[in-house]
C-alpha cells in the first residue's frame, strides 16, 4: 500500500511539473505496477485479488473504448462540416454582436453535452474572433467563456465528457451499476445554468484585453521562435554583437548561433557571425515581416541547385512549390501538384502576393511530435513557417528542431490561395479565419442522422452507449464520411494512455487499501462536519486537483476514494461519484485541467494568471452553489 501511495504521489508531480510528457510518465507508472505486482500480486485469504495482468485491463475498459468512439464520430461530424449550419445560425452576424456572443456560447454549451467539445471549440473560434472583429473587442475578452461554456455543457449527460463515462466505468469496475445517460442532469443543469450567467456577465470584465491577432501583415507582441541561415551576401555577415544586439537584426533577440557542431550562447561577445551559421532568434510578429520585406534571404533558405545570386534570391523570396505526396495523401488532403514541364518547381510568387497568418496545432493533429521538417509543411501546403509560438514558454532550440504540441502556433507566410486551402485542414487552424472558412459536405445530412439516431438510442437505452458509439463510428467509416486514417488520427494517445494508467493505480489503490486509507484519513479531518460537510469538502478537493491533473486522472483516481467514503459514512456511493463528475469538469482555474483551454490560450493571448484570475472564481462559485443544493436534492 505504501509503495503504492509513493507512486501516485509521484506521478502526481510529474503530471503538474510536466517534467516528462503525459505519455512517458502514464507508461512509467504503468510499468512500475506492473513490475511491482508480479513481484507482489495482492492476495486475500489464499486467492489473488491483484496480479499484473488485472493492470492491463484499462486497454478494454467499456468507458475508455467509448471515448475514441465517440472521438471518431466528432471528427466525422467536424470534416462532413455537419455542424456548420448550426455554427453559421448562432454566429450570424444579422444577430447582432451582444446577441451573437450569447447563441454562440449557448449553441457551444449545448453541442458540448453530446459530443467532444475539443472539435465544437476549434470550429467556434473563428466565429467568436469574427464577433470581436466586428466590434473591434479583444478576442481576449471572449475565448475564455468560449472555452467554459464547452466544460459547462460537458457535465450535463453521460456523453458529454470523458471525465463522465470514466467515472461511470470505474463504478461498474467496483462492481456497481453504471450512471444513466441522464442521471446527474438535474443538478447538472443548475451548476451549469449558474457557471453559464457567471461567464456572460462576470468572466468577459475579468480578462484582460489585448491586441488582437491580425490576419494579414501585422504586428503583434507574443515573440516567435524563428531561425535565420545566413547568405553569403548577408550584411549580418562579419558583424559582432554590441550589448547583446545585431545592428542589421534591430528589435530581434538572437537566443543562438549553430556553427556546424558548435553552440554559441549569448552575449556573442568576440564572435563574428560567418555566412552558413544558423541564428536562433525571438521576434515579434512585426519584427518577422521586416525582415520577410527588407530582407527575405534571411528567412528563406537558399533552394539547392540555383546557384546564381539572382536565381538564389529569387528562390529566397518564394514559398517553394511542393511536390505532391502519395495519391492518398493527395485525396485525403487536398495536397496539389504543379510543375513545368522540365518537372521544375513553377514560378514562385513576389513577395507582395504574400500574407502572413498564424495557425494552431490542433488536438489529434499530424504534426503532434514531429518537427516542420519531418510533416513537410512546405511541400503539403505551399507555405513557409517562419516562427513558433508555445504558450508562455521561450524554446532555445532551431526552429526545425521543435517537436510540435497541440495548442503551438505557428507563423505562417503564403499566397492568398494557399492559405485559403488550408482553412479546411483539420492539422492547423487559421486563428484569423471567417465564418467561410467552415466546410461544407455532401454527406453533412447523413452523419448528422448517425449522430442524433446514436445519441437516441443510448439516451433512451435500448442499447448500450458503448455499442452505440462503436456502431455510429463504424458507421461513419462506411459511408465515407471520415476514412481510416482520419479515423485513427481523431484517436488521442494521451487520453489512452493516462487512462489506462490512472485505471491500475485506481485498482492498485483499492486492491491494497490505498483508497480506504485516504477516505479514513480524510473522515478523521472531517468527520465532525456530517456528511454534506464531508461530501462539500470532498467537491473542492476534486474541483482543485482537476486543475492540476488531467480530468481523465482526477476522475479514475478519485472515484475509490470516494466510494471508500461513503462506504465508511453509510452514504450512497453514487452520490459521491456524482460527486467526482461534477467537480472532475471544474476545469476553469488553470490552461492544463482541460484541452479546451490550451486550445484558446492562443487566439485569447493568455497568461496562466489570467485563468487562475477568471476560472478560480468559478470554481469557487460552483463549489458553494452545490454545497447548498446537494442536501435538497438528496435529502441528505
Amino acid at each position: 500500500m505504501w509503495i503504492t501511495l509513493a507512486l501516485m504521489a509521484g506521478v502526481i508531480v510529474l503530471y503538474v511539473t510536466e517534467w516528462l510528457s503525459l505519455e512517458l510518465t502514464s507508461l512509467l507508472l504503468l510499468s512500475a505496477l506492473l513490475l511491482l505486482f508480479h513481484v507482489a500480486p495482492v492476495t486475500r485469504d489464499g486467492e489473488v485479488v491483484l496480479e499484473a495482468a488485472d493492470l492491463v485491463r484499462g486497454f478494454a475498459n467499456p468507458a475508455l473504448l467509448t471515448v475514441l468512439a465517440l472521438l471518431v464520430v466528432g471528427e466525422a461530424m467536424i470534416r462532413t462540416g455537419a455542424l456548420d449550419s448550426v455554427a453559421e445560425k448562432v454566429g450570424s452576424p444579422r444577430m447582432g454582436v451582444h446577441r451573437g456572443i450569447v447563441m454562440v456560447l449557448l449553441g457551444v454549451a449545448v453541442l458540448s453535452a453530446f459530443l467532444n467539445n475539443t472539435p465544437v471549440v476549434v470550429i467556434f473560434i473563428p466565429i467568436m474572433q469574427a464577433l470581436a472583429r466586428s466590434r473591434n473587442w479583444s478576442p481576449s475578452r471572449l475565448m475564455m467563456p468560449l472555452s467554459f461554456a464547452a466544460i459547462l455543457g460537458g457535465m450535463t449527460t453521460l456523453i458529454g465528457s470523458s471525465t463522465n463515462l470514466l467515472v461511470s466505468s470505474a463504478l461498474i469496475e467496483l462492481g456497481r451499476e453504471e450512471l444513466g445517460f441522464f442521471e446527474f442532469l438535474p443538478i447538472a443543469l443548475v451548476l451549469a445554468s449558474i457557471g453559464m450567467v457567471y461567464t456572460f456577465v462576470v468572466a468577459p470584465r475579468l480578462l484582460p484585453s489585448r491586441q488582437p491577432m491580425s490576419s494579414r501583415m501585422a504586428g503583434g507582441g507574443k515573440q516567435f521562435v524563428s531561425q535565420i541561415v545566413v547568405p553569403e551576401d548577408s550584411p549580418l555577415v562579419g558583424q559582432k554583437a554590441a550589448a547583446g544586439k545585431f545592428k542589421a537584426l534591430p528589435d530581434i533577440t538572437v537566443r543562438l548561433i549553430q556553427r556546424g557542431e558548435h553552440a554559441e550562447l549569448p552575449p556573442f561577445d568576440d564572435f563574428p557571425i560567418r555566412a552558413g551559421d544558423v541564428l536562433v532568434i525571438a521576434a515579434t510578429r512585426s519584427a518577422l515581416t521586416e525582415v520577410a520585406s527588407r530582407q527575405p534571404g534571411l528567412l528563406f533558405p537558399p533552394v539547392p541547385g540555383r546557384d546564381s545570386q539572382g536565381e538564389r534570391i529569387k528562390g529566397q523570396k518564394a514559398v517553394q512549390e511542393g511536390a505532391a505526396v502519395n495519391g492518398a495523401e493527395a485525396g485525403e488532403d487536398g495536397a496539389r501538384e504543379d510543375e513545368g514541364e522540365d518537372g521544375e518547381a513553377a514560378p514562385p510568387p513576389e513577395l507582395t502576393e504574400m500574407v502572413l497568418v498564424e495557425a494552431m496545432v490542433s488536438p489529434a493533429s499530424r504534426l503532434i511530435g514531429l518537427t516542420l521538417e519531418q510533416y513537410g509543411i512546405r511541400q503539403r501546403h505551399r507555405c513557409l513557417a517562419v516562427g513558433i509560438l508555445r504558450r508562455a514558454r521561450m524554446i532555445r532550440a532551431r526552429m526545425t528542431e521543435i517537436r510540435l504540441e497541440a495548442g503551438d502556433v505557428i507563423l505562417l507566410l503564403g499566397r492568398s490561395r494557399d492559405i485559403d486551402g488550408l482553412r479546411g485542414e483539420r492539422d492547423l487552424v487559421i486563428m484569423s479565419g471567417t465564418r467561410g472558412a467552415l466546410p461544407r459536405r455532401h454527406l453533412a445530412k447523413t452523419a448528422g442522422a448517425i449522430f442524433a439516431a446514436t445519441v437516441g438510442l443510448a439516451a433512451l437505452g435500448l442499447i448500450p452507449i458503448l455499442a452505440a458509439a462503436i456502431i455510429a463510428a463504424t458507421a461513419l467509416i462506411g459511408v465515407g464520411a471520415i476514412n481510416l486514417r482520419q479515423a485513427a488520427r481523431a484517436l488521442d494517445r494521451k487520453i489512452i494512455l493516462v487512462v489506462v494508467a490512472a485505471l491500475a493505480l485506481g485498482d492498485a489503490l483499492q486492491a491494497t487499501g490505498g483508497a480506504r486509507w485516504i477516505a479514513e484519513g480524510a473522515l478523521a479531518v472531517a468527520g465532525d462536519m456530517g456528511p454534506v460537510g464531508v461530501l462539500s469538502a470532498f467537491f473542492l478537493l476534486v474541483a482543485m486537483f482537476t486543475n492540476i491533473l488531467t480530468n481523465n486522472a482526477t476522475a479514475v483516481l478519485f472515484t475509490p476514494i470516494g466510494i471508500s467514503l461513503a462506504e465508511q459514512m453509510g452514504t450512497d456511493p453514487r452520490i459521491f461519484a456524482i460527486t467526482v463528475v461534477l467537480a472532475g469538469n471544474c476545469s476553469f482555474a488553470s490552461p492544463i485541467g482541460y484541452k479546451t483551454n490550451l486550445l484558446i490560450m492562443g487566439p485569447g493571448q493568455y497568461h496562466f494568471a489570467d485563468f487562475v484570475k477568471a476560472g478560480l472564481p468559478l470554481v469557487i462559485l460552483l463549489w458553494i452553489v452545490f454545497t447548498l443544493f446537494a442536501p435538497v436534492y438528496w435529502s441528505l
